[in-house]
């Protein structure tokens, strides 16, 4: 609606009825003003001229019960217990009332809350964290090993932080540094080598270690010494019941301690079986595939090709058993091959793989026992603690009498 205006001025020398209609007109301009601002009002702004009764509130939906941030305090709160309550509630103090304890869990529950574990690591002075070391991730021996350690630590409460080194120095320097930084309360080095150099960051501030085969002479120290010796004797005791005598193995990298003592075992279970162990049968791998097939290929280029071979895992037996399949030998008829560790690939091979167990879960479980009982009663801990790790022979498919032994039988 237009506004009228007026641009009339009055006169220095005005009548009073001048006076009278020129009030009269601001008058009635105001009016108009008043009636255009209300206007503009009540069509823009319907809510103001709405009646009470028409007038509706929101409904209140689940999600508007959920507090913005939840945290102890807002636990606390929705619990109606202290927060001292709920932090011995979530660390699991056995002095708290059960009746207070189920409010808190109950509404831990509800809201699907989880605990800020760094948090609680500055409260109670313990992070309730392990570190596991490897050497090689892609080595399924290993993720077999870290699956068993973590289920151990779940059951337990524990939580563990795994690094593989792959045989680095710096980058084991590196898995070190952040264990340290993550505050872990133990340590397995499950590496099948000592590197005690690169230990000391974690032995200078007293922090559990575990090795496997040899560790160093000191307090807070545990050994896992495996019984090579006893799985490696079962396996050429069985070779040679079969009748083998030209028996090679492929071992692992040299200046890997475990890889040694497996040779050892070796040389010495065919000495007590009356077989004098050949050099020239003896061939260096890496433990993994395709150091398999390169050892084999080498004793392939022999005189007399051997006629079973024993190999330093199973990784090294699978390499050795594709470059027979591709050179056109047949196993266990032409060549029989054993591995070692039992991997659950091994159970699947063609044909499924004589090996030695070395049992993963039994591992893991004597690590965390170990690296446990040093972490809650140090006080029943006195020097270096070894264990023994048993090894067994697993007899399948890959095994079977000599070459051309079958001809002969039939002949007599």
């Amino acid at each position: 609606m237009p506004i009228p205006s007026s641009n009339r001025l009055l006169p220095i020398h005005s009548t009073r009825a001048d006076v009278q209609s020129s009030l009269y007109d601001i008058s009635t301009q105001c009016t108009v003003i008043n009636y255009t601002i209300l206007k503009l009002i009540s069509d823009e702004n319907d809510f103001l001229v709405t009646p009470v009764a028409e007038r509706t509130t929101p409904k209140k939906t689940a999600a508007d019960d959920i507090p913005d941030r939840m945290d102890i305090r807002t636990i606390a709160r929705l619990a109606n217990v202290s927060i001292a309550t709920v932090s011995r509630t979530i660390n699991r103090v056995s002095t708290v009332n059960p009746k207070m304890a189920k409010r808190v869990w109950d509404v831990i529950e509800k809201f699907d809350f989880v605990p800020n574990t760094q948090a609680r690591a500055l409260v109670s002075g313990r992070s309730k964290l392990f570190g596991l070391l490897i050497s090689e991730i892609t080595n399924p021996f290993f993720p077999e090993l870290i699956q068993g350690f973590e289920d151990i630590a779940v059951e337990h409460g524990y939580e563990i932080l795994v690094s593989s080194t792959n045989h680095d120095p710096k980058r084991m320097s590196h898995c070190i540094r952040r264990m340290l930084e993550r505050k872990v309360e133990g340590v397995a080095v499950m590496t099948f080598g000592l590197e005690e150099p690169l230990l000391d960051q974690l032995a200078k501030r007293k922090v559990p270690l575990v090795f496997i085969d040899v560790g160093p002479d000191r307090a807070g120290v545990s050994v896992l010494k495996i019984d090579y010796h006893h799985g490696i004797r079962q396996a050429v005791q069985h070779l040679a019941a079969l009748g083998h005598r030209n028996i090679a193995f492929v071992s692992g990298p040299a200046g890997l301690h475990s890889a040694q003592s497996r040779l050892a075992a070796f040389s010495k279970s065919m000495k007590e079986c009356g077989i004098a162990p050949d050099p020239a049968r003896i061939a260096e791998g890496d433990h993994t595939l395709e150091g398999g097939a390169a050892a084999m290929d080498k004793l392939l280029a022999l005189k007399e090709v051997p006629t079973a071979v024993l190999c330093s895992n199973d990784m090294t037996a699978i390499g050795v058993l594709h470059k027979l399949y591709r050179t056109g030998l047949r196993v266990p008829d032409d060549v029989s091959v054993i591995g070692f560790d039992d991997i659950h690939i091994a159970e699947v091979t063609t044909p499924p793989l004589t090996t030695i167990q070395m049992s993963r879960y039994e591992l893991a479980k004597a690590a965390f026992g170990a690296l446990r009982t040093q972490v809650e009663s140090p006080e029943t801990v006195h020097g270096k603690r070894e264990f023994n790790i048993p090894t067994d022979l697993i007899v399948r498919e890959s095994t079977g009498f000599p070459r051309g032994t079958m001809k002969h039988l039939r002949k007599k």
